[in-house]
């Protein structure tokens, strides 16, 4: 057996080296730039969700309650809003410059976003001394929103807008304290809204089955994960130049370049995500479906007001929720998905997994003057 070739050792020995340092390099120049001393996130959260005292062109009391307004929760975090200011009105209009045309190609959780926001704005124009009154936008294409003076009404909700966040990790399985949950299932509704909770194990193997069927077909489609990933913001950088979207560690995911993160959702497998995602849906002690009698867009906006409702009650009393809607989502899925829980002939809007979990980072809004008309 011939001998190896002393200076051939060195040189590999050379060259796993230089792609050490290489690396090292790399990733420490990635690190450096991402978390430049400008760059920082964790006061830019502050500064997006502190109630407001800066100086605008719009009077103060009109800024805090669409920037409010701004804080509730959106599909992507798209932030599918525009509002116009005139004399005793606000209006809220659709942005369809961030719409989702493959997740949701009619509008239908746009138009719920909207309803979030339409209740974040309904709950601070009261606190600041206003009765509001909604016209909902069938046939038009906006919510009008005309304030009245009146006593201001503080809502022991009202704290809990600057709080609220879409937590998507891994909960902690502990069953909900009675009490709290008596909370929650009490949240008023809107006309034309039914919710139901799935506390029961069984049930909730059904909703698990048909968030893996969603998570299979969408995961299958080349075009979901391309507007999805269009959607992520994968490090502090591309957060903070959007003020939108969905960043990495909110998911508990790390920092990484675009083309890493591209590279890493674009390989994930259907079956992954199923997976991950009935973990987490397994971690949660139960599931609420909102659902509606009508599929337009005043049902939609009043399922987006029930939702907010819940959600900001469940911030309230220590509850983490997060949405999983796959089921409803995909379209050969959802009325089965309706037959499968007992809907009946209401029609299933939103799927919202809740429990006990640890905080995640925040998300990013758009100042008020950017969604200002």
């Amino acid at each position: 057996m011939p001998k190896r070739q002393p200076h051939l050792i060195v040189n590999r020995r050379q060259v796993l080296q230089r792609l050490a340092i290489a690396a090292i390099t790399l990733s420490g120049g990635y690190i450096l730039y991402e978390y430049q001393p400008w760059l920082n996130y964790d006061q830019q959260v502050q500064n997006t969700w502190k109630s407001l005292n800066q100086e605008s062109v719009v009077s103060a009391q009109m800024r805090e309650i669409i920037h409010s307004a701004t804080l509730a929760a959106s599909g992507h975090n798209t932030q599918p809003w525009l509002f116009a200011i005139k004399e005793n009105t606000i209006e809220i209009h659709p942005d369809y410059t961030r719409r989702l045309p493959i997740v949701d190609p009619r509008d239908r959780e746009l138009w719920i976003s909207l309803g979030c926001a339409l209740e974040n704005l309904l709950i601070a124009a009261r606190a600041s001394g206003y009765a509001p009154e909604v016209t909902y936008p069938d046939p038009a294409d906006f919510i009008h929103v005309r304030l009245t003076p009146d006593t201001a009404q503080t809502s022991p909700l009202l704290a809990a807008i600057h709080l609220r966040q879409n937590t998507r990790s891994a909960y902690d399985g502990q069953t909900i304290k009675s009490d709290a949950l008596k909370q929650v299932q009490s949240v008023l509704l809107e006309p034309g809204v039914v919710v139901r909770f799935i506390l029961n194990p069984q049930e909730l193997n059904t909703v698990v089955e048909y968030v893996d069927r969603g998570n299979q077909s969408q995961f299958a489609n080349r075009a979901f994960i391309d507007e999805l990933t269009t959607w992520i913001r994968f490090n502090q950088k591309e957060a903070l130049a959007t003020l939108d979207g969905l960043y990495s560690p909110c998911s508990g995911n790390p920092q990484v370049p675009r083309w890493l993160g591209k590279m890493v959702v674009g390989g994930t497998k259907p079956q992954q995500q199923a997976d991950a995602d009935a973990k987490k849906l397994r971690s949660s002690p139960g599931v609420v479906v909102i659902a509606s009698e009508s599929d337009n867009k005043s049902a939609w906006v009043r399922t987006g007001q029930v939702y907010e409702r819940l959600a900001l009650q469940m911030t309230a009393v220590e509850i983490k929720s997060a949405f999983l809607n796959q089921p409803i989502e995909v379209a050969a899925l959802r009325g089965q998905f309706q037959s499968a829980i007992d809907l009946g002939n209401a029609l299933p809007q939103l799927l919202i997994r809740f429990g006990y979990g640890k905080s995640m980072p925040q998300s990013l809004r758009r100042s008020v003057e950017q969604v200002l008309i």
